[in-house]
């Protein structure tokens, strides 16, 4: 078994309360996805405006709930 799947099974053997503790340090210890002085928001203007520009790259929400649905179950 890899580390990774003994470490989801000894997570999801803890109550709730320890797997939310847990998951709030596993959390904190990840460096933020948009970490710059705007918070991001010079990037959601960005893919803001290129979906102005080119629409066709978009998808529809129904088109991203199939997606999720077929990805995960």
């Amino acid at each position: 078994m890899s580390v990774v799947a003994e470490a989801e099974k000894l997570a999801f053997s803890l109550t709730e309360s320890q797997r939310a503790k847990l998951a709030e340090k596993l959390l904190v210890s990840l460096r933020p996805v948009l970490d710059s002085e705007d918070d991001g928001v010079a990037e959601a203007l960005r893919r803001r405006q290129e979906l102005v520009e080119h629409p066709e790259i978009a998808i529809s929400l129904d088109d991203l709930d199939s997606m999720v649905k077929e990805r995960y179950g």
